[in-house]
């Protein structure tokens, strides 16, 4: 089973490795990663404040000029997982966990980075910014990688699909075959910070308990949770849970 993650708009700094674009996940996508990276890189140098703030999705000075001085390419690396900060990477909390649960992170995790495009967890990445949804100059990064999505749509075709990702990552990808996604309410309504929470709980404890099919994971017991309905759609079936607490 393969589970889709969003990213997240936060980082941590610091690193170990050099960054090597052609070692993230499909290679064949380095043409399109090189010509991002090249124009985010411009963008940076050309220094315009109101086009930083826009891109970035910063209104602080400090926090502006601490980007736009990141040379991505040659920034030191950590693994995608452990780079992506926010609450459902800190209900991960992949620094954590035993050997054998990073170990199924890295291999089953796949997160859609706004500027990298499609990531296995322990891909190496550098420390960058880029708001969800805004473009780089003139290229719209979801619109280039939704035009590969057959590299996908082949890695996945033997594997259960869990989406766990924010909606607007359907702008990336939408799987073409059986998959499933989670909704989160209490006391009738939808909510969104405990969302991301379980979806990082989720992560960690069918990591824990090794799932590889969707059959699997709806026998898994997670505390706080209990399944008020599923609903399918074509081929997308929605398990909607109710929180308990």
């Amino acid at each position: 089973m393969k589970i889709l993650l969003a990213p997240s708009e936060t980082k941590k700094s610091g690193g170990d490795k050099n960054f090597i674009l052609e070692n993230l996940l499909f290679p064949q996508l380095t043409p399109i990663r090189k010509q991002l990276t090249h124009k985010y890189i411009n963008i940076l140098q050309l220094g315009d404040k109101k086009t930083l703030s826009k891109m970035f999705g910063l209104k602080k000075k400090s926090d502006i000029l601490y980007y736009s001085t990141k040379d991505i390419v040659h920034e030191l690396t950590m693994k995608a997982i452990q780079r992506y900060t926010g609450v459902a990477f800190d209900y991960i909390d992949y620094n954590n966990q035993d050997s054998n649960t990073q170990t199924y992170i890295d291999n089953n995790v796949i997160l859609f980075s706004n500027l990298f495009g499609l990531l296995r967890a322990d891909d190496k990445i550098p420390e960058y910014r880029l708001k969800q949804g805004e473009a780089i100059g003139e290229l719209r990064t979801e619109k280039l990688y939704k035009e590969q999505s057959y590299l996908l749509d082949k890695y996945l075709e033997n594997e259960d699909i869990l989406d766990l990702r924010a909606t607007f990552y359907n702008k990336f990808y939408i799987p073409n075959k059986q998959y499933t996604t989670l909704k989160f309410i209490k006391n009738g309504k939808i909510i969104s910070h405990w969302a991301k929470a379980y979806r990082g709980i989720i992560v960690k404890e069918v990591a824990k308990a090794k799932i590889e099919t969707i059959e699997e994971f709806m026998n898994l017991s997670i505390d706080g949770l209990s399944i008020n309905s599923i609903q399918t759609t074509k081929n997308k079936t929605e398990i909607i849970y109710d929180l308990n607490f």
